[in-house]
């Protein structure tokens, strides 16, 4: 055994001992159990008009985009679904990445530098902190929801340009970012504030940021994912034009990126479609999550993730495994996966279940979480 495999099995056996070991496990197409794991939020990544959507825009464009977006690797169908997002949004403009992490990398990375100050929630999700990294902007930390901690290092910017980071409603713990406050914060420090959507959009309608009367402004700048509430694939920054066009133009992740997948694109323009016609699925995702969380005795989320605190890795694994064994499957966050270290179960709700797996599924999850939570 040389070097490297004896490095590769230790790290796997420390993971291993402290329940840390991860594996990829293959799902069938048809769901052999009740998924509250997924972020198929209103459950359009199975709806017939948006898997017909998908397939038609694979026959017409091709099994994909063909080459970069500045290439030939833009088509009609990106530049239809950048529109039709902007507008929902509430954004003067949009642009559609292949990934959501793609466009948060893209975002970030393409307007701080070396010359910018990055203030980051501490609890924003892997692809803004890497996409910081990459950046090579100086970077401070603030406490979760901390708004003043936010505004102490805005004053200490000097004459360096700022960008804010937030989510929405953030992807662990479920709760809701002060938008307005920290919009305000932004706008009188002359920074730009980035709000991650992807938790916010379908869920909330067009997102918080458009239900807080913040769309539009030209120092708040939204990215999204296509490949929750609107069940596709893909990711888009939206906000000014000025921006988009900066992007276009400097932006590696979107230069050096192929164009999002004509099926992706197509699929997430009709779920979108079905989004605004059919205003009754956020509401069933509310009224479950809401009915949910008492249930669970915690707190109703801002969004459809919900969490349940455990008191270790093994035995949030061993939760989860109680689950799966009676046909329900939840997800289950161990460090380094969660900012504040805590184990939990990562439950999401979803309107594309019936009503009858939904209580079926709510009965097995109050026995499990009993059975295991502190």
């Amino acid at each position: 055994m040389n070097r490297w495999q004896e490095w590769l099995a230790a790290e796997s056996a420390v993971r291993e001992a402290a329940g840390l070991q991860r594996s990829l496990r293959p799902r069938p197409a048809e769901g052999a159990t009740t998924d509250l794991a997924g972020n198929d939020y209103l459950g359009l990544s199975r709806d017939p008009a948006v898997v017909e959507a998908a397939a038609a825009a694979a026959r017409r464009w091709g099994a994909g985009a063909g080459a970069s977006r500045l290439v030939t690797g833009t088509l009609e169908l990106h530049a239809q679904l950048e529109r039709e997002l902007a507008a929902y949004l509430g954004q003067p403009a949009a642009l559609v990445f292949s990934t959501g992490y793609h466009a948060n990398l893209a975002a970030v990375a393409g307007l701080a530098g070396h010359d910018a100050l990055v203030v980051s929630d501490a609890h924003v999700h892997a692809s803004l902190v890497d996409a910081v990294r990459l950046s090579r902007a100086a970077l401070e930390v603030v406490p979760h929801h901390d708004v003043a901690a936010v505004e102490r290092a805005l004053g200490g910017a000097g004459e360096r340009r700022a960008l804010v980071l937030a989510e929405s409603v953030y992807s662990v713990l479920g709760d809701e970012a002060p938008l307005a406050a920290l919009a305000a914060v932004c706008e009188r420090y002359d920074a730009l504030l980035l709000v991650d959507e992807a938790h916010g959009l379908g869920v909330r309608g067009p997102g918080v940021v458009r239900e807080l009367g913040l769309a539009g402004l030209p120092h708040v700048l939204v990215t999204a994912t296509l490949s929750k509430a609107l069940g596709s694939q893909g990711g888009a920054v939206l906000g000014p034009e000025s921006v988009v066009d900066h992007l276009v133009n400097r932006a590696r992740a979107f230069i050096f990126d192929t164009g999002l997948a004509p099926a992706a694109a197509g699929g997430a323009l009709e779920a979108l479609r079905q989004l605004r016609s059919r205003p009754q699925l956020p509401e069933v995702v509310r009224r479950r999550t809401v009915d949910l969380a008492a249930a669970l005795g915690v707190e109703p989320p801002a969004g459809a993730v919900l969490s349940v605190p455990m008191p270790s890795p093994l035995v949030a694994l061993a939760a989860q495994a109680s689950a799966l064994a009676q046909g329900v499957t939840v997800g289950c966050f161990r460090p380094p996966s969660v900012p504040d270290g805590v184990s939990r179960l990562r439950v999401t709700v979803s309107a594309g279940i019936t009503d009858a797996d939904w209580a079926r599924a709510v009965e097995v999850l109050v026995a499990v979480v009993k059975e295991h939570a502190p």
